[in-house]
């Protein structure tokens, strides 16, 4: 299959930060996150930040405005607190600063997942947006579904996205 024109000037080089949510594990025990910084760095980017903070909104919130101004990353990669828990607040944290909302990514991953894990695709609450010039994916704390959500969504289409989000397209 042959490259659509619009696709043929993505970049292809990009930095990417990950932001792990988790009160019960460390940065050291963080696998979603360690393989999606070596995802990210097989698929070509840069890895520009990796930080684990607690389920809590305002750290969460707090933690990527850090990693935004600090690194101006192209994409965050943002796991963990997007269950129906009354901890999982990290879609209470960021939905409102985004200025756009990508409002397919939480429907395809939700059908991706079902074809996966059945019907308790449904508890995810998966969703994406911009942040300033910075897309960010918000998706379950599970190692299986990050490596869903990289591989069929995010990786595929994320030099696509950022040349839009920059203004190049």
């Amino acid at each position: 299959m042959t490259q659509p024109p619009h696709k043929a000037s993505v970049p292809r080089r990009l930095s990417v930060g990950i932001l792990t949510v988790s009160t019960s594990r460390s940065l050291k025990e963080d696998k979603s996150g360690h393989w999606m910084a070596t995802r990210a760095e097989r698929e070509g980017h840069r890895v520009v930040a990796h930080h684990l903070v607690p389920d809590a909104a305002t750290s969460i919130a707090e933690a990527l405005r850090i990693i935004i101004d600090a690194y101006q990353p192209h994409a965050i990669l943002v796991t963990g607190g997007t269950g129906i828990s009354p901890t999982d607040v990290t879609i209470e944290a960021l939905r409102p600063l985004f200025t756009k909302e990508l409002t397919a990514f939480g429907p395809l991953f939700a059908q991706l997942s079902f074809e996966q894990i059945d019907s308790a695709a449904l508890m995810s609450r998966a969703t994406a947006g911009i942040i300033g010039q910075s897309v960010v994916f918000c998706m379950p704390g599970s190692l299986n579904a990050c490596k869903l959500a990289c591989k069929a969504l995010i990786f595929p289409e994320l030099g696509h996205l950022a040349k839009h989000v920059r203004g190049g397209g």
